[in-house]
């Protein structure tokens, strides 16, 4: 039996079920949750969700845990709404689009480069004409990150295990974590925010590709913000997927690649799931677009020889480096010329 598909069947059925109840009544709190997107030469890509839920709170100095998980709780306890039409504006173009069976939109906005303003450029989702008895205006402003001319490469990120100290691979720990911790109160690995300032330069793009899921999208950037990270795009999936599946970690990186054509990528990611068989799928599809590959080590079992699997078929034009620790990706960065 495929569990996932089980879990999904219930969740539509649970969602159709809500949804007949509510089609009659007026949306009390609707709300478009704008995630940040990107741009460059072919475009920018912009997504979200439509909810009908109040926004979460936000995290406080000295809060208690129970606090901490009603806010993440709330996150994940979502009135999505479907079917709703959406007017996307970005650099002057507009595209308007319809929200999906979970209340997800994601659309290619195709602007041209002299329309983007960088390092950002600041555009619009709002609502096209009446949904449930919801009419205009209801607009959400949505940030647009557009690496500026400068920019010598970009970096593709993960996020749990890499920046972020999670322990994906205790999986009752990471469940705890998550439901108690903050933005806030979460802790990132030493040294990864100064080695990330560095990388960066303050022209160099930054995006954090993570596998999980967008319920999390306000935690992450609220992590990032107050551990003083470069900001960038934070690309998740849907946290049950669709009966095609979830969404791949490759394609979003993928999307990255194609979207900035005329730069090459740092990637880095760690040893606990499935990063290195991931990036070695990228670097073969997309010969000259990498520069280096950096996996923290975080195995529980350093010896199951995952990593080496990949490690010892690897290419030499391309490096590859099981770091211990933030500052040995430093220095190797140093010594190939990224700092």
């Amino acid at each position: 039996m495929d569990v996932r598909r089980v879990v999904v069947a219930a969740e539509r059925a649970w969602d159709g079920a809500r949804l007949r109840r509510a089609r009659s009544r007026l949306p009390e709190h609707f709300r478009i949750e704008a995630y940040i997107g990107h741009g460059g030469p072919r475009g920018a890509v912009v997504r979200g969700r439509v909810l009908d839920n109040p926004v979460a709170s936000e995290a406080v100095d000295g809060e208690g845990v129970g606090a901490a998980v009603r806010r993440t709780l709330r996150h994940f306890l979502t009135n999505d709404l479907p079917g709703v039409p959406l007017e996307v504006r970005v650099g002057g173009t507009i595209v308007d689009t319809v929200t999906d069976a979970e209340g997800y939109f994601l659309v290619r906005v195709p602007t041209t480069p002299e329309a983007l303003e960088s390092p950002w450029t600041r555009g619009t989702v709002e609502l096209r004409g009446d949904y449930r008895g919801v009419a205009e205006p209801h607009t959400t402003p949505v940030e647009v990150s557009v690496p500026p001319a400068g920019a010598r490469f970009g970096i593709i990120s993960d996020v749990d295990d890499t920046i972020l100290q999670t322990g994906v691979q205790r999986v009752g720990r990471m469940i705890l974590q998550t439901l108690t911790g903050s933005s806030l109160t979460r802790t990132p690995f030493p040294g990864a925010v100064e080695l990330y300032r560095d990388l960066t330069a303050g022209v160099n793009p930054v995006f954090y590709v993570s596998s999980s899921p967008w319920n999390l999208h306000a935690f992450l950037v609220g992590f990032l913000r107050h551990r003083g990270f470069p900001l960038g795009p934070v690309l998740l999936r849907d946290l049950l997927g669709t009966w095609a599946g979830r969404e791949q970690k490759h394609d979003r990186i993928r999307e990255v690649l194609d979207l900035h054509p005329d730069l090459p990528f740092v990637l880095l990611g760690d040893s606990g799931e499935h990063d290195p068989e991931i990036y070695a799928d990228i670097v073969r599809e997309h010969p000259g677009r990498v520069l280096a590959v950096y996996i923290r080590e975080v195995r529980l079992d350093p010896g199951d020889g995952r990593v080496e699997k990949v490690s010892d078929t690897w290419g030499s034009d391309v490096p590859f480096v099981l770091a211990a620790d933030s500052d040995a990706v430093r220095r190797h960065a140093r010594g190939l010329g990224l700092l």
